[in-house]
């Protein structure tokens, strides 16, 4: 029979050795069950393969976190984001974005990166926009449309690109809307540079979608035709949805990847995206540049109203 001593010291390590497991499994379904975030984003973001580039970079200090992305226009986005039906919204509309905030639907208000819009057309430039202001060239291109020399496409959805070109026409004095060469596709950034590809027409793009489908080969009639000027500033924001229902996990997970986005390696992410393949990165990094930015993010909703 096995001495009292030597059973107790057994039963011991056996009771602690089950205790171990415990702690052990109990671990691993805290830290390694996903955590599930929803993200609405505008086309261009999502389209020319940026947000899979960060994410794939968060990843590797979050495997657990699994990113849902709805790729929509921003008045969409911002749409889910009023239902509860995402916990994150990037956006590049700041006059819909300021409606959002008043409500309280979007906190944190966070800028993260920039581009620009451009006006892009056929090769032959029927309208000779080629290095006028944004103004002029919406007025030739309007009045080269009339004489029914060309065509323009607009988007049509509420997104961030639409939202721009209405305030652009706006600022023309000008009404291109129920004319027959007014073409609206109602979809997104990719498909609308498409159709303009094929009916050789005017519209305008966020540079970053422009130059992936360009630097692919699948817009050889169009050019970029006018990108200069402070009404063509692109500023991408990120938020937080206030309705959403989040649990606290979520809510960590979403303040992380808000805190990636901003850091070092997620500007210089930013920075280097596109570079290698188009010779140019497709955006840039708000770093260092969060003042001036926030200013006419504001100017552009003023300009707006």
């Amino acid at each position: 029979m096995m001495p009292m001593n030597e059973r107790k010291v057994k039963y011991a390590l056996a009771l602690s050795i089950i205790l171990l497991m415990g702690i052990a499994s109990t671990y691993y379904f805290l830290y390694n069950q996903s955590v599930k975030i929803r993200i609405s984003t505008t086309t261009s973001l999502y389209a020319t393969g940026l947000l899979d580039y960060l994410y794939d970079e968060f990843k590797e200090n979050h495997s657990n976190v699994v990113v849902q992305f709805i790729a929509v226009g921003s008045g969409a986005a911002l749409k889910l984001a009023e239902q509860g039906d995402v916990d994150m919204v990037f956006v590049h509309a700041p006059n819909l974005e300021a409606d959002y905030i008043k409500r309280g639907i979007i906190t944190n208000h966070t800028i993260f990166a920039y581009n620009y819009f451009i006006i892009v057309g056929p090769k032959s430039d029927p309208a000779h926009i080629a290095n006028l202001t944004p103004i002029e060239a919406m007025k030739s291109i309007y009045n080269s449309c009339e004489n029914g020399q060309a065509l323009f496409i607009s988007r049509g959805d509420q997104s961030g690109t639409h939202q721009r070109e209405l305030l652009l026409w706006n600022l023309s004095g000008l009404n291109p809307f129920n004319k027959s060469w007014y073409i609206e596709t109602g979809s997104g950034m990719s498909e609308t540079l498409l159709v303009a590809n094929e009916k050789n027409a005017y519209t305008i793009s966020d540079i970053g979608t422009f130059l992936k489908l360009k630097g692919d080969g699948r817009l050889p009639n169009l050019v970029k035709l006018v990108d200069k000027g402070k009404i063509l500033i692109n500023i991408y924001s990120a938020y937080i949805v206030e309705t959403a229902k989040t649990n606290s996990d979520t809510q960590k997970v979403i303040k992380s990847l808000m805190k990636f986005i901003l850091s070092d390696t997620g500007q210089e992410l930013i920075g280097s995206f596109g570079v290698d393949k188009y010779g140019q990165p497709l955006f840039y990094p708000a770093k260092g540049h969060e003042d001036e930015l926030r200013e006419i993010w504001q100017w552009f909703v003023d300009l707006a109203k």
